[in-house]
């Protein structure tokens, strides 16, 4: 067996495991780099480790630590707080306050999970409690911290700006992140209409309790639209979360970390780092167990993949796979398979690992120049993370676990049959918008 069909079979085989075993994708590509590395390719241990994204990891485990430490000090909840409060009793406008505020999670460094799962709760007690539709809801939760992933300092985009940087394509950052969060919003308009946002519109409560702020920890029960919910079950409300120090030192934090990254082009992990840094010693108390929250699982995988990434690439399986599809001899297509790939495969497997994965595959695809780089590899990061609104992806399952349980039977079909629209359409709309416009 050749050496590039056998790193091209071990990456099936990694994406086959990793989804259907509960088993770290990025620790059976380690495994797998080793095995096909050393038997096939001829490579020595440190010829493999060289692939290893340092810089990458860096960024990862700053921003997932920085996000931690704003997420045990309160900062979220007063984000989230604020932006409840924002609404002004317009019940229209609470789906896009929840869209609005994943956003802001994402881009500021959460994983997309970590945001859906602070939202969604807070997000499915207001649509039981004004009968707005739990799908619309869910979806706009999911939408929104999908169109805030690709913004620089996010994982995501922190990701990808990485992967087109090695790979020597010329990037934009600020055209990667606008393309994801434009993209995302012109669908969760069009879910807000399709679900009965419609009938919102007009529609005012003033009376905005703050246990709904402080994520429905108080477990309401359904009542009228616009009507007085029971008293919470654990005694009183909670108190609105305040802008104590730590709270504003935490804000100020992420402003240095936007300004230093975005205006002087510094390290992102580093500064996210040495911002958490400056935060702990400030507050040592209030960070203890903030690396604990680190996304571990989430370093291990884009580290592991990428590093196997590396053996496809001394294999020449990148090389192999992308002149088959430059083959076709319609650049157009081409782009378009490209995004199916990684549309469909992200719908079952890993996002992260999907993007470490499938963006490489375009790197000899784009070096003839007849296809826009900057478009192809929004496009392909848009199919790879648009269709994490499926109910097997953790943003889905999230939703649906914080539905009651006499609606989670029928929440599910119908978030099956959006998902599947979304894997049909979603890669198709996105090479329509940002990859035909430059082609032609």
């Amino acid at each position: 067996m050749s050496a590039s069909l056998a790193s091209i079979l071990g990456l099936v085989v990694m994406f086959i495991l990793g989804t259907a075993l509960p088993i770290n994708m990025g620790a059976l590509a380690f495994a797998l780099a080793f095995l096909i590395g050393s038997a096939f390719v001829g490579m020595s241990a440190n010829a493999i480790l060289a692939g290893f994204p340092g810089d990458l990891v860096v960024t990862l485990v700053g921003i997932t630590y920085l996000f931690a430490i704003a997420q045990k000090n309160g900062t979220i909840d007063l984000l989230v707080h604020w932006a409840v409060r924002a609404v002004g009793g317009h019940i229209a406008a609470i789906p896009w306050v929840m869209f609005g505020v994943a956003a802001v999670l994402t881009a500021i460094g959460a994983v997309s999970p970590a945001a859906v799962a602070i939202i969604a709760p807070i997000a499915l007690r207001f649509a039981r409690h004004y009968r707005i539709d739990p799908l619309m809801m869910g979806l706009l939760v999911v939408h929104g911290a999908q169109g805030g992933g690709f913004s620089p300092i996010s994982i995501y985009g922190g990701i990808t700006n990485q992967i087109v940087a090695r790979a020597g394509l010329p990037g934009d950052e600020t055209a990667l992140f606008l393309a994801s969060l434009l993209f995302n919003l012109a669908v969760a308009v069009s879910v807000f209409f399709v679900f009965g946002g419609g009938k919102l519109i007009g529609r005012r409560d003033t009376d905005l309790h703050e246990e709904f702020e402080e994520g429905g920890r108080a477990n309401l029960p359904v009542t009228g639209h616009g009507g007085t919910p029971a008293a919470p079950r654990n005694g009183e409300p909670h108190a609105p979360p305040q802008a104590n120090r730590d709270r504003v030192l935490t804000l100020i934090g992420l402003l240095v970390l936007g300004v230093g990254s975005l205006a002087f082009s510094l390290n992102v992990g580093l500064m996210a780092i040495s911002v958490a840094v400056v935060l702990a010693l400030l507050a040592p108390e209030a960070q203890k167990g903030a690396v604990d929250k680190v996304s571990w699982s989430t370093v291990l995988l884009i580290a592991g993949v990428i590093t196997y990434v590396g053996v496809l690439q001394k294999a020449g399986a990148i090389d192999m796979v992308s002149n088959s599809v430059a083959q076709l001899g319609a650049p157009l297509l081409a782009a378009l398979l490209l995004c199916y790939i990684g549309g469909v495969v992200s719908a079952f497997a890993s996002s992260t690992g999907v993007l470490g994965a499938i963006i490489p595959l375009a790197v000899p695809f784009l070096a003839g120049g007849e296809i826009g780089a900057v478009g192809m590899i929004a496009s392909l990061a848009i199919s790879a993370t648009i269709v994490d609104v499926s109910p097997f992806s953790t943003n889905g399952a999230l939703v649906l676990a914080n539905a009651p349980e006499g609606e989670r039977d029928r929440l599910f079909r119908r978030f099956l049959i959006y998902s599947g629209l979304v894997v049909i359409a979603g890669p198709l709309l996105a090479w329509a918008v940002l990859i035909v416009p430059g082609w032609l």
